[in-house]
């Protein structure tokens, strides 16, 4: 049975999805106000990896994740660069889509971008203004007024103090005319040369809370079984969109909240500001989907997870052995039974992909077991790190002279020139290996 930590009741809980043979799943997608970092790549892999867990333990799967294509952000950005938000949105959602893809990452079955619900959010706003939650504040916009609210605070479990001067330092809405400093925009008023859309309050664009729960309810509609994204998004923004599905819509939002942890950089959380922006751009450049991918699973994801250049060089080259020992493993047409209850025990104990990562070693290790390649592969169907795909190593001509050349000095017994090639092609980033079947070339 499969177990989850709930950041709403704060503990592990059984897994029992509203259908049974169903999951609905909604996850808080991109800003593309620019290209996709380290942290994406983390929420990403992380519930890529729920999601296939899923289908595995046998559930159909409704996966929705969304891209913010209008945001106080994305306005800044494209007036700085002097180009159109279209544009900008346009060339920065085909990256985090490309280098998605990169890291093993499948597309979601729903991919709503909020330009195309702006009227299921006038809508929602609308029932939250008949039932009293709003307010308007002249020439700024129309607000949600929190004290109605009676929960407001249950997710990030924090006081009303607490909640007052964090909003003050993560919101994008500084009105001055607020009622209270705890409460946040709905509807955006437009200022000359901005993006606008016709509201009965007047021409504007949404706030960003509003627009995950008007496109989660539109698509999984209330309750969902699991809304999920990282920890930085708990206050403001998931505890905002329940305090406006829940008193809009009449429903619980969600059942399952689930959160992953955030990325450091050397022990410091990654910021543009500090500098130590790492994006899966840069990172690709030396690494590989795979090698990202399964350094961002040897954490929990519940924990903050580290990252330096020395900690992915120790991921690649544990990675890369793991694969040459799994492609080693002969087929032997079985499974193991054994080893896949230990791997379904450790993924229904909250997602613990550090246990399934250790689990394949200890597989590839154990020299008595039997279905040994099979057992892997269904594993990796869930982990996605390719370990039984046979690459095409691109061989560098020079490489293959000096192979030659090495080749012909050993038939000639001139072993010192022998192993001067050899010690010239390990320099260049390849190491032969010598047997009775003959040399083997690798890429270090």
């Amino acid at each position: 049975m499969l177990k989850l930590y709930n950041t709403l009741s704060r503990k592990k809980e059984e897994f029992r999805p509203i259908k049974r043979d169903e999951v609905g799943m909604y996850i808080c997608g991109p800003t593309v106000n620019d290209v996709p970092h380290l942290g994406h790549a983390r929420v990403q892999v992380i519930f890529d990896v729920f999601r296939k867990y899923l289908k595995y333990s046998g559930y159909k799967v409704k996966f929705v994740s969304n891209v913010t294509d209008i945001e106080d952000k994305i306005i800044k950005k494209a007036r700085d660069l002097g180009i159109s938000i279209n544009e900008l949105t346009t060339k920065n959602e085909k990256a985090h889509r490309e280098d998605y893809n990169s890291i093993g990452v499948e597309k979601p079955d729903f991919q709503p971008h909020a330009t195309e619900y702006i009227k299921e959010m006038i809508e929602l706003i609308q029932l939250l203004e008949k039932k009293g939650y709003t307010y308007l504040v002249e020439e700024d916009g129309v607000y949600y007024n929190i004290s109605k609210f009676k929960e407001y605070g249950k997710l990030s479990h924090m006081n009303l103090e607490e909640l007052e001067s964090k909003r003050e330092l993560k919101d994008e809405t500084k009105g001055q005319d607020k009622k209270d400093k705890k409460d946040f925009v709905l509807w955006k008023f437009s200022k000359e040369g901005e993006p606008a859309w016709d509201s009965p309050w007047g021409k504007g664009r949404p706030g960003w809370h509003i627009e995950c729960s008007a496109m989660s309810h539109s698509i999984l509609g209330n309750p969902f079984d699991i809304h999920g994204g990282g920890q930085d998004l708990i206050f403001p923004h998931h505890e905002d969109e329940i305090a406006q599905s829940e008193a809009g819509y009449g429903k619980k939002m969600t059942n399952y909240w689930v959160h992953n942890g955030m990325v450091n950089v050397d022990h410091v959380k990654m910021s543009k500001s500090l500098g130590n922006f790492k994006t899966i751009r840069d990172l690709l450049t030396k690494y590989s989907g795979e090698v990202i991918r399964y350094f961002v699973i040897l954490n929990h994801y519940r924990q903050p997870m580290d990252f330096s250049s020395e900690s992915l060089d120790e991921a690649k080259t544990a990675y890369d052995r793991l694969k040459r020992l799994t492609l080693e493993i002969k087929e032997d047409k079985k499974e193991n039974k054994e080893y896949l209850k230990e791997f379904e025990e450790a993924l229904d104990d909250d997602l613990n992909t550090v246990k399934a990562v250790q689990l394949i070693w200890k597989i590839v290790r154990d020299e008595k077991a039997t279905g040994k390649r099979n057992t892997i592969k269904k594993i990796d169907e869930v982990l996605g790190l390719n370990l039984l795909k046979e690459e095409k190593q691109k061989i560098p001509k020079e490489i293959l002279e000096l192979v030659k050349e090495r080749e012909e000095a050993r038939k000639n017994k001139e072993w010192k020139k022998s192993d001067e090639f050899r010690d010239k092609i390990q320099e260049l980033g390849f190491m032969i290996a010598d047997s009775k079947e003959g040399s083997k070339l690798e890429k270090i």
